[in-house]
């Protein structure tokens, strides 16, 4: 006899879910560049969905801020500006230093494993070639930081503005002038909250978002 749970429909993406991820990623990662027009014709060959699709998609990445509608022109990759991004990263030090010192505050061994286990998943993808994953390894990683914190709302606030988020990052994360790997500013947000020292851990991320902030002001300012 066939058991119930094996009649279970598993949840499957959608083509409009596939599609939207695979045009926001292509934005986040530079394929499309700031300027580019998106033509849905092209688009609808290109991903092999009908032109409705992309039409539902571009309205959606443009709620996102990745896609602006010029008049007589139609969609482009919208073009990130420096005054832009620091409204986004001026956001960003109010929300995580906060959650970095309540989830330091809160946290306790179950948390810290956890959010160590994200670290790890930023490790394994910290040398690789593939910015999505790379992205998808920090973005589990704030996650969890934010839910450890206990703060909700301010994690939904963030990902209304991860798309352009990500932008930034892929912008960041390969520059030589860091001065320090992104990987190891995480493992010292991590260490502060492991030990519980909530102003160590405020610190850290403050650290890392002036420093991330300075090299995408100058990589936008030099693109203007």
């Amino acid at each position: 006899m066939i058991q119930s749970q094996s009649l279970k429909i598993e949840s499957t993406p959608t083509l409009r879910e596939l599609a939207l991820t695979k045009i926001r990623q292509a934005i986040v990662v530079g394929y499309f560049k700031a300027g580019d027009r998106l033509v849905e014709r092209n688009l609808s060959d290109e991903l092999g969905v009908s032109r409705s699709v992309v039409r539902e998609v571009i309205r959606y990445l443009e709620a996102e801020g990745l896609i602006e509608i010029i008049p007589k022109k139609g969609p482009i990759v919208a073009i990130l500006t420096w005054e832009v991004a620091e409204q986004i990263y001026n956001i960003r030090m109010l929300l995580e230093q906060e959650a970095a010192h309540d989830c330091a505050l809160r946290a306790i061994e179950q948390d810290k494993k956890r959010l160590y286990d994200r670290l790890l998943q930023i490790d394994s993808v910290s040398g690789a070639s593939d910015d999505i994953h790379r992205i998808e390894a920090s973005l589990a990683f704030y996650e969890q930081l934010f839910h450890i914190a206990g703060h909700t709302i301010a994690w939904e606030i963030v990902q209304r503005l991860n798309s352009r988020i990500s932008r930034l990052r892929t912008l960041t994360l390969k520059t030589r002038e860091r001065q320090v790997a992104g990987f190891e500013r995480m493992t010292r947000i991590w260490r502060a909250i492991d030990q519980n020292d909530a102003q160590r851990a405020r610190q850290e991320v403050i650290e890392h978002l002036r420093e991330a902030s300075s090299l995408a002001r100058q990589i936008l300012e030099q693109q203007e």
